[in-house]
């Protein structure tokens, strides 16, 4: 089972023995409901969003640190050795437990940290029970001793926003209390963490004594959210201490969960319950896609990566049809999953499903949602998790348009975005050419129909199709819809009024998904087939005089000429508005002045706005978020787009490869938003995003398995 968990990010006293490397990487785990859990290898907090255990409410998504921090103190007879770090806002650092950190490694998606204190030879690991939101906390000794060693746990608390701080005038109203729960059933101790007066937070262990302590520990220091110009300090309660005897060869520790327990937890087993769901998930996307037999290690962890961005909501969506299973009887065109694959299928399939835009501040995201999906799920084998979520959205179509986010506040969906409804067609798109779904597509031709309708007679936000080139222009006074969307005290920073060059390549591209569509329904195409023609010829406007194109076409300042990554997209889609020549400009362009190790930069060097550096206060950043920081997403693009014009598989999957090295950096086994665009291209914003795992997954899958059709002598063909 280890051997087919990736286990090459890992690291030795140099990195985890130097707190500035130790704090710069992260790792981070979900619970698969929103939640997540998050830290440094040094195990001290360095932003707000950093706790053991951070739980989403089921109907809004908003999330609240319920768990902050566990304070390990090693005890061995009369000698404490503190494992844990942590920074004060007076600037001393203490205690300086990461210098007893030997090694940290992810083992598959888990992070496990491994002690030396003398003799000792102590490992911690942290993971949540597949499928719900317990999370285990367990340690082990490595090396048998002949004398008691035990471990001082300090329970560090809070009930805050995950965006905010807790203070001395915002104090939550927090109590604890120790429960002896002799029942045959648990036969142990718990302690509950209460919360106005409620139940909030449960612990419990298997071989230790709970003692409350309830008491504030404050003034903690978070030095990311120092540097990024935000509220830098916090206070935790802390609710009590766990005592917990070590024994040889078994694991100890305890569990904390936001539901009551009703039975006694078994470290080992639970510990390989989590091992095999992670190596089921990765024989999946091996029994799915031919391409994933010899993935290497870093796609294998990219793949364990792309399920944490998949949540599972108990609240409903109005899609009554999306339960519906597939057909797999009726895939023809496609290679049926083997048989055996059913026996991995998690019940993944509650009330309602989504993806998480990404971790630690992003929620539910239209645009955010169908640029990932088909790395997330189509490229990993879970196609119903795919059509729930099509068929899901599809009942939130409004006028043509598809929303944007549901805020965490619950407050109803904003719909201003102009191309989440078409990256939703295409993601249509590379499910029916996964899996030949004929019922499925036959429920997203209306979908995919009322949408071009929308465009067509003109909807919100400016949207609407000129007539006279059969063109898309989008957007109004004060208001961004593309995903260039920063904005810095109400003004947008990237408007793009007008014609947008990635919106009109993704109209093209939707025009013709919907002609295909209808064709396989036994319907006239016809329609959409003039419309996607008009749009052809329309989009020869982009053609700047070097052969590249115009970032947006009849703004109010006239024509755009500025070099950007968002004509790539005219390239890399499955149908590309361009001739092949026009197509090899445009890669070329884009690879001289917007090409970086990590993704394409927002801006070329040249242009007077550029920003290299993603840094500084919130608006600083905000003003440079799009204007030359590299992002991760139009990686994957790039390469697709390259050998489509190239036809050589292998150098367009190369230029994939350096983000290996980037899963050793910042969100550890995850790829962040984006990167400096200047070398040595730092990441920055989140530090695991849904769209970046996701492009890079379908790209390398795509590459690789036109790799093998060379192989087999087949004809190039994207």
């Amino acid at each position: 089972m280890a051997n087919h968990l990736p286990s090459f990010i890992h690291f030795g006293r140099a990195v985890c023995g130097d707190l500035a490397q130790a704090e710069r990487r992260e790792w981070w785990l979900a619970d698969g409901f929103g939640g997540y859990s998050s830290g440094t290898l040094s195990q001290s907090l360095t932003r707000r969003y950093h706790g053991l255990l951070v739980s989403a409410d089921p109907h809004s998504l908003a999330r609240h640190l319920l768990f902050a921090k566990a304070e390990v103190t090693l005890i061995d007879g009369d000698l404490r050795y503190p494992l844990f770090t942590n920074r004060w806002c007076s600037g001393a650092i203490e205690p300086t437990g990461h210098l007893h950190i030997e090694s940290f490694r992810l083992d598959g998606s888990m992070p496990v940290w491994r002690y030396a204190v003398g003799d000792i030879i102590l490992e911690q690991r942290i993971w949540f029970e597949p499928g719900s939101r317990d999370l285990y906390l367990a340690w082990g000794l490595l090396q048998p001793l002949n004398r008691p060693i035990e471990l001082d746990i300090a329970l560090l608390c809070n009930d805050r926003d995950h965006h905010g701080q807790t203070r001395q005038d915002n104090l939550p109203n927090l109590s604890a209390e120790v429960i002896c729960d002799r029942s045959d059933k648990i036969n142990c101790e718990l302690l509950c963490l209460i919360s106005a007066g409620k139940p909030r937070l449960h612990f419990i262990t298997d071989n230790g004594q709970f003692r409350t302590d309830n008491q504030w520990y404050r003034d903690f220091l978070l030095p990311v959210a120092l540097e990024r110009g935000l509220p830098d300090r916090d206070d935790h309660f802390c609710a009590g201490h766990l005592r917990l005897r070590l024994y040889n060869g078994s694991l100890s520790g305890f569990v904390a969960s936001t539901n009551e327990i009703h039975s006694r937890p078994y470290f080992a087993e639970a510990l390989r319950r989590s091992q095999s769901s992670e190596v089921q998930r990765i024989i999946r996307a091996e029994l799915h896609t031919q391409c994933h037999s010899h993935a290497p290690d870093w796609i294998r962890q990219l793949v364990l990566d792309s399920d944490r961005f998949l949540i599972r909501l108990p609240r409903a969506r109005p899609d009554s049809q999306a339960s519906e299973p597939i057909n797999h009887a009726t895939s023809t065109r496609r290679r049926k999953p083997p048989s055996s694959a059913k026996q991995f299928e998690q019940i993944e399939l509650a009330d309602g499903i989504a993806i998480i835009a990404g971790y630690p501040w992003f929620g539910d995201w239209g645009r955010d949602t169908f640029i990932a999906l088909p790395g997330l799920t189509l490229i990993t084998g879970r196609y119903q998790v795919a059509r729930r979520i099509l068929l899901g959205y599809g009942q939130h179509i409004k006028d043509g348009l598809i929303p944007n986010t549901f805020p965490e506040d619950g407050s109803p969906a904003l719909y201003n975005t102009a191309d989440a409804a078409l990256w939703y067609v295409e993601a249509w798109r590379c499910y029916a050419e996964t899996i030949d779904d004929h019922e499925a597509v036959r429920q997203a031709f209306p979908q995919i129909a009322s949408i071009i309708a929308g465009y067509m007679r003109g909807t919100h936000h400016g949207i609407a199709m000129d007539s006279k080139d059969g063109l898309i222009r989008a957007g109004e006074p004060a208001l961004q819809v593309t995903w260039m969307d920063a904005r810095v005290e109400g003004v947008p920073v990237t408007p793009r009024t007008g014609k947008p060059v990635e919106i009109n390549a993704l109209w093209y591209n939707a025009l013709c998904v919907a002609a295909d569509f209808a064709t396989r329904l036994g319907e006239d195409p016809a329609r959409y087939a003039e419309l996607a023609l008009q749009a052809r010829l329309g989009f020869q406007r982009f053609a700047k005089p070097d052969g590249t194109l115009y970032d947006v076409l009849d703004s109010p300042q006239g024509d755009d000429a500025s070099v950007r990554p968002n004509q790539i997209l005219a390239v890399s889609l499955h149908h590309s508005p361009l001739e092949h020549n026009a197509q090899v400009a445009v890669v070329t362009k884009v690879a001289r002045h917007l090409l970086t190790s990590y993704g394409l930069r927002t801006l070329a060097a040249d242009e007077p706005d550029y920003h290299p550096c993603y840094t500084g206060k919130v608006d600083q950043r905000d003003a440079a978020y799009h204007q030359g920081p590299a992002w991760a997403w139009l990686l994957g693009h790039y390469a697709l787009a390259e050998y489509r014009v190239t036809g050589d598989a292998a150098r367009a999957q190369a230029r994939l490869e350096p983000l290996r090295d980037h899963l050793q950096d910042a969100g550890l086994g995850s790829i962040s938003e984006l990167f400096d665009a200047a070398p040595p291209h730092l990441p920055r914003g989140a530090p695991c995003q849904a769209w970046s795992v996701a492009s890079t997954l379908y790209a390398w899958s795509k590459l690789e398995c036109a790799l093998k059709r060379s192989e087999k002598g087949c004809n190039h063909e994207q």
